[in-house]
């Protein structure tokens, strides 16, 4: 299912491009994968220009593998796919939030979210 994201317009402003993220200094910006029902974190990713403009092209979400140095669209693989519903930017414009509809699994180790190993609870 391949299904072109519409952009936003703001109110009074241009659509956002790129060219307006503040990239960190790998030319990336940090994505952070959230399920658009629940509002469980899934996963952090990261995006470079391709990845950001393949998500937008095809509505599923597309990050850049940092340790296999290449575009990496989640699920290819394992059929675990997020196909977008929203791609939020934070007030900073370096971190983008997405909202996903999750098929299966988002961590390679198999577990619903990455986000499982308790550190501290009170």
């Amino acid at each position: 299912m391949n299904k072109k994201i519409t952009p936003v317009q703001q109110s009074g402003e241009k659509t956002f491009t790129w060219a307006d993220f503040k990239l960190n200094s790998d030319g990336m910006v940090p994505v952070i994968a959230q399920d658009y029902e629940t509002g469980e974190v899934l996963m952090l990713a990261y995006m470079n220009e391709e990845a950001y403009n393949t998500t937008v092209e095809t509505g599923k979400m597309t990050y850049w593998s940092r340790s296999r140095n290449e575009l990496w669209t989640k699920g290819l693989t394992s059929g675990h796919l997020q196909y977008v519903k929203s791609l939020t930017l934070d007030c900073d414009n370096d971190t983008i939030l997405a909202k996903v509809d999750q098929v299966g699994a988002a961590c390679h180790t198999g577990n619903r979210t990455c986000f499982f190993k308790p550190l501290y609870q009170d």
